[in-house]
């Protein structure tokens, strides 16, 4: 039965259109030389502008500090794989439920394992997933820091330590999860949308 003024047989719209990076209504800022190369770059490289630098592009400064941050995290030289960074990132995000960061990371674990069910599984629940000691050790510490971060004591670095991570690794899965905490709460916070192209990536 057709609902909501639809035609029978007729296809639901689309969620969160690209043009509409979230729900804050801010004009783009003129972006530094430096900005406006990085975002050419984008969709250069992977066909579009993701709508989170969309979003933070009403302030240059802002968006160069959070380009900055990011790609130190997740792309420079680290213990932690880029895929280690990304499966942080996506169970942070399940943890808070963010859409944004669910729909962009778990696209990038499909990606860079080259296994679309570890994307999907980790989206869900990560414990549901075939990890070995090493991961299932990562990933709960990131979870925990994300649920009840006053909880976190010497038994969980340990724990991490007991699982192959030097010191400053465990400063790094620290970084990365704290780094999407925040990020997620800034994207439920403005509704931000992921770009319809994550939900097809890596499939």
């Amino acid at each position: 039965m057709a609902r909501d003024g639809m035609k029978a047989g007729e296809a639901p719209a689309p969620q969160g259109l690209d043009d509409r990076p979230m729900a804050l209504d801010l004009p783009r800022a003129e972006l530094s030389p430096a900005m406006a190369a990085y975002f050419a770059k984008c969709e250069e490289k992977i066909g579009f502008l993701p709508n989170v630098l969309a979003a933070y592009a009403h302030d240059n400064a802002k968006l160069e500090a959070f380009a900055a941050f990011y790609n130190d995290l997740m792309l420079a030289p680290s213990g932690l794989s880029k895929l280690e960074r990304e499966m942080i990132a996506v169970t942070v995000s399940a943890a808070n439920r963010c859409f944004y960061c669910l729909a962009a990371h778990g696209a990038a674990v499909r990606q860079l394992s080259g296994d679309p069910v570890l994307g999907d599984i980790l989206v869900m629940n990560w414990r549901a997933a075939a990890l070995g000691p090493r991961h299932r050790a990562m990933l709960g510490f990131a979870e925990r820091l994300t649920l009840t971060p006053h909880l976190v004591e010497d038994e969980d670095r340990d724990g991490l330590r007991a699982a192959g991570f030097g010191e400053r690794d465990i400063w790094d899965i620290a970084a990365v999860a704290s780094f999407y905490n925040m990020s997620n709460r800034m994207a439920s916070a403005t509704d931000m949308r992921p770009n319809h192209a994550y939900h097809a990536q890596a499939r």
